[in-house]
């Protein structure tokens, strides 16, 4: 089905990706910008609907088509209510599933943006924003990503090939220390700017962003 629907959608046009699990989705929408998601709900490791409602827990108003096999009237009203702006009951057309992803992305974007606060800093992955008490601070485009990142994990630390992933992508070839120089860069912007979050090295494991009490 997720070979159909990718063929489908590359007669039209449309560049496609093909996760086989939430878990693999959720970490690719966390470091690509998609246009939509075309989604099941019987997967591998649970009910796709749960991708969504985290998706929209975090201000993300990526548009969502949901297909499914579960065409009854609650199924239908369950994955609107969990935040799919569409629901496609299977067997389909793929011509009708090509019309509605065209009709998703014709939509303005609903974002209800969450903000990332640790001390005085303030991050929001949707708008491309971090200030601290209302002052921008200047990051490259990598650093913007590591640093939210770091804010979304709310204090947990992240692992450096999750920075790295982040920053660079999965794939990219960047010098083994490259990671450490954009941490050097952000501390040093973050100082400048008198924040109170620190970015701590846990030695063996990887970055934490923390206040700067807990530091």
């Amino acid at each position: 089905m997720a070979e159909l629907v990718r063929t489908a959608l590359g007669r039209a046009h449309f560049a496609a990706d093909v996760y086989a699990s939430i878990a693999a989705a959720r970490y690719w929408l966390r470091r690509h910008d998609y246009g939509a998601l075309v989604l099941d709900r019987g997967l591998p490791d649970g009910d796709g609907l749960s991708l969504v409602a985290g998706l929209r827990a975090r201000g993300c108003g990526l548009p969502c088509l949901v297909l499914s096999a579960r065409d009854a009237i609650h199924d239908r009203v369950a994955g609107l209510e969990h935040g799919a702006d569409d629901y496609l009951p299977k067997p389909f057309a793929v011509e009708e599933l090509v019309a509605r992803v065209r009709a998703l992305l014709r939509r303005p974007v609903q974002v209800a943006t969450r903000r990332h606060v640790v001390g005085n800093l303030h991050v929001e992955r949707e708008t491309g924003r971090a200030d601290i008490d209302g002052v921008v601070v200047r990051l490259a485009p990598a650093e913007f990503r590591i640093l939210c990142v770091l804010a979304e994990a709310e204090g947990r630390t992240c692992a450096h090939a999750r920075l790295r992933d982040a920053a660079f992508g999965p794939f990219s070839e960047v010098t083994p220390n490259a990671l450490e120089v954009a941490m050097h860069r952000m501390r040093a912007r973050l100082c400048e700017n008198a924040a109170t979050a620190r970015i701590v090295n846990v030695r063996g494991m990887g970055f934490a962003l923390v206040p700067l009490r807990a530091a």
